[in-house]
């Protein structure tokens, strides 16, 4: 029997290295795909947010109107800009990355002249969603937003 070759001990060697290094890169790629997807959606449940609160703080509530005047703004109240912040999404096109939105939890006024709206979506993010659905779902992004009126003059 001969002694083996450098070449022939090493043999297939480079073929694991090569998977291995396949692999961590598709992995690295499809990370930042997901984050940078889910980064996007967050930015447009931002911009739908923003958009609601500033609908939401010009919601008169009539009946403290009539009761106090308008003071330095025009006074809302929980209802009102519940109200407001649900027409406004309802007449608002939905994302594309944004499989399902509505209003979240903290919707409402602290104080009686500021609106507060809180927007929760489920994300959509390309290649990874079928992964994650095996693991019960996708990504759950929640976003605040607060607007106030002022009375100029």
């Amino acid at each position: 029997m001969r002694p083996l070759l450098a070449q022939e001990r090493d043999g297939g060697q480079i073929s694991i290295l090569l998977a291995g290094m396949v692999a961590l890169t598709l992995t690295t790629i499809f990370a930042v795909i997901g984050v940078t997807s889910v980064q996007l959606s967050r930015i447009q449940l931002l911009d739908a947010a923003d958009a609601a609160a500033l609908d939401a703080s010009d919601a008169l509530a009539r009946e403290q109107v009539y009761e106090g005047g308008l003071g330095s703004g025009p006074p809302v109240t929980d209802a009102t800009v519940i109200d407001a912040a649900s027409a406004h999404l309802a007449s608002r096109v939905q994302p594309s990355r944004i499989e399902e939105w509505g209003l979240g939890s903290g919707t409402g006024t602290p104080d009686g002249r500021t609106a507060v709206v809180t927007v929760t979506g489920r994300a959509s993010i390309p290649v990874v969603s079928s992964v994650l659905e095996a693991f019960g779902g996708g990504v759950t992004i929640t976003v605040t937003s607060t607007a106030r009126s002022e009375v100029a003059g």
